[in-house]
């Protein structure tokens, strides 16, 4: 399983998925713990609010964990087959691995637009 998780400075999970460039992946090591394997720093065009193309880095993730995102985010990211989670965990190492125990996350922290 493969887990992108948004992170724009790369070091806790950070909102505003549809226009995040910097991504955290995640795999299971083999002795089932989450692994730090990657990191995406894309340019602007390929942030999902201005990506118009066919083949995009995260489609090779099963899940994606951010901060907060909209409802086309969502919807986007689920026709690409990646499961969407928001959540207040701000540790991109613990959200990760709650995900491969199966294991809720803790739900966003409100906020205002």
């Amino acid at each position: 399983m493969k887990i992108a998780i948004t992170s724009q400075n790369f070091k806790t999970i950070t909102g505003h998925a549809g226009k995040t460039r910097r991504f955290l992946l995640y795999a299971d090591d083999g002795k089932g713990r989450a692994t730090e394997i990657d990191r995406l720093d894309l340019p602007r065009e390929m942030s999902i609010h201005e990506f118009r193309g066919n083949e995009h880095p995260l489609q090779a993730a099963d899940v994606l964990i951010t901060a907060g995102c909209g409802d086309g985010f969502v919807r986007r990211m689920a026709s690409w087959g990646i499961q969407v989670i928001a959540t207040g965990e701000t540790d991109p190492r613990k959200a990760a691995q709650a995900v491969l125990d199966g294991r809720p996350l803790p739900p966003p922290t409100p906020h205002e637009h």
